[in-house]
This record gives structure tokens, C-alpha cells and sequence, in this order.
């Protein structure tokens, strides 16, 4: 089935269009070989969120595929905020009423197919933006079922790549089971989930795994340690066991989308007393004020 695209404004390489218009060359790499990185940018009241930190990153990646950034952050930023103003008008809110998440993608470029990266191509740029759909009270305050699977991906997770068959099957084992979340594990230790970063709360302590390239670094790995700064909570970034997951008193996970968001039942079984717990209250908290500050 052929889906219907709707008219939502988009941008790609120059031209503002809509969703239903946008049209890019079956020889692009990133259609061909998912050769390209993205990014993901969370508008709050017309405001990007951590704007600098998402920058960082997709420097960071496409860095690691050797894909010229077409531009520079000053460029970024008056794209996002150009889809923001177009999408608000597009929906008839003002900037400021609406909450967004802003995509943004760079593959290599069109070539005839071939694996090696050849030199001189143009970047293909394309981003659209959408409503972000945040999680209610209700849905917080009982928390979030996940379940637990090998970490079956490549072996360079630190790299925001198009590249996400992985990632789609990771997803698909939780939602199969009627789960949000698919917690990973490689070589027993804790990696991340499907769609986010993870943490584990032991004895007042908020546990995450090292910055490497087995976990994508969140934007919210940053934040969250500074949120955990100011509520004088230990945070601590170390290689953390399959049996330390299990049993630990609380799980959290974090993304643009999910902000900060408890697990209180993996595989399962509770986790804790099966109840979103005290760090996470805390770091939610400290998660609303830092949006409402724009840092």
C-alpha cells in the first residue's frame, strides 16, 4: 500500500516544498547504501532545545563518515527556525504554542553505486519537522513496560547514522511484545535501547554506560549529568552489568521524545517497586525547568 504523504513543510537541498513534493534521486546514497547521518532537534515554545549539543554531534557523525558539513551551525540554526515558523503557520498556531521535533539528514549525495566513498560529491540535505508527542501525566506516573535483548547492531553506535535496520529490528522485538522499550545488552553489559539511551538508579546512584562506540552519546547524557549535579545525585558513567540492570531500584530512559521516562516493569517483572521512583521525579523535574530555561 502506497502511503499518502501529507503537506507538511520540508527542506532539501535549497528549496522549501512539502512532504507530498519532495523528491530525491533513487541514486542517492543514503537511498542506496543508507550512506548519510541525521539529527533530531526537540522546539519547545519555537525555541530548539540544547540547539549547540545537537550540532556537536551531527558534526561528530558525519565526521566519522568523512561527509562534508554543507553547512555551517549559523546556517543549521536559520533552517530549523525557517521549518519551525513554516510548520506553525502550516498547522495555524503561533511558534511559541507549539512543541516540535525538527529532522534533519545529510547523506553523501547521488553517484552511480559503488561501496567507496567518491571524493567531490554533493550532499544531499533534507529536513521536515513534526508535532511532538510527549508522553501524559498518566502514562508517567505509572511508568513504561520494556524487555531486555542482545545488542545484535554494528559496532559503531556512536554514529547518528541513517543506517537503522538494526535499530528497526531492536524496536520491533519490544513492540511485538507490547513494550515501549527494547533494553540492550552486549556481552552482558548494558548498551542502550532501540530508540534510547539508558540508566540504571543503585542506591541513590544514577548508573549510565562510557561514552564510546557502543552507545550513541544522547544530547540528554550531558543534560542529565547536570541535572544530577544540581540535585546533588552521584553520577557515574562505567560499564554496567546485565545483573546490575536487573536489579536495579530504578530504570530510566531518555531521548529527544521521551525526555526523561521511568521503567517500571522489564521483562516482565518490576523494577523497584514497580513504580517511576525518587531520581527519576527529580530528574523529570530538573528536565521541565532546564526546557522552560532554553539551556
Amino acid at each position: 500500500m502506497k502511503a499518502n504523504l501529507p503537506d507538511l513543510p520540508c527542506y532539501l537541498d535549497g528549496e522549501f516544498t512539502t512532504l507530498d513534493q519532495a523528491k530525491v534521486s533513487v541514486l542517492d546514497r543514503g537511498f542506496i547504501f543508507g550512506d548519510g547521518i541525521y539529527e533530531v532537534v526537540p522546539v519547545y515554545g519555537g525555541r530548539p532545545f540544547r540547539f549547540q549539543e545537537h550540532m556537536g554531534r551531527l558534526e561528530r557523525s558525519l565526521g566519522e563518515l568523512r561527509i562534508p558539513n554543507p553547512l555551517d551551525r549559523a546556517g543549521w540554526r536559520a533552517l530549523v527556525d525557517r521549518l519551525v515558523a513554516a510548520y506553525a503557520k502550516h498547522v495555524g498556531q503561533a511558534p511559541e504554542a507549539t512543541h516540535q521535533l525538527v529532522y534533519l539528514q545529510v547523506t553523501r549525495g547521488v553517484a552511480m553505486r559503488d561501496h567507496v566513498m567518491l571524493p567531490g560529491l554533493t550532499p544531499t540535505v533534507f529536513g521536515m519537522v513534526n508535532r511532538m508527542a510527549l508522553y501524559s501525566a498518566e502514562e508517567r506516573a505509572k511508568g513504561v513496560m520494556c524487555v531486555t535483548a542482545d545488542d545484535f547492531r554494528w559496532k559503531m553506535a556512536h554514529i547518528k547514522s541513517t543506517s537503522l535496520a538494526g535499530a528497526v529490528l531492536a524496536r520491533q522485538v519490544s513492540a511485538d511484545a507490547g513494550a515501549v522499550e527494547t533494553v540492550m545488552f552486549r556481552d552482558g553489559f548494558l548498551s542502550e535501547a532501540a530508540a534510547s539511551n539508558v540508566w540504571v538508579v543503585r542506591d541513590g546512584v544514577v548508573l549510565g554506560p562510557p561514552k564510546d562506540n557502543l552507545v550513541l552519546e544522547g544530547i540528554r547524557y550531558g543534560l542529565l549529568e547536570e541535572l544530577c549535579r544540581a540535585q546533588g545525585i552521584p553520577f557515574e558513567l562505567r560499564r554496567v552489568s546485565r545483573a546490575e540492570v536487573l536489579a536495579a531500584d530504578e530504570i530510566l530512559l531518555s531521548s529527544a521524545t521521551k525526555e526523561v521516562l521511568a521503567c517500571t516493569v522489564l521483562d516482565g517483572k518490576p523494577v523497584g517497586n514497580g513504580r517511576p521512583g525518587p531520581i527519576y521525579d527529580k530528574l523529570f523535574a530538573g528536565y521541565q525547568q532546564a526546557k522552560l530555561q532554553g539551556t
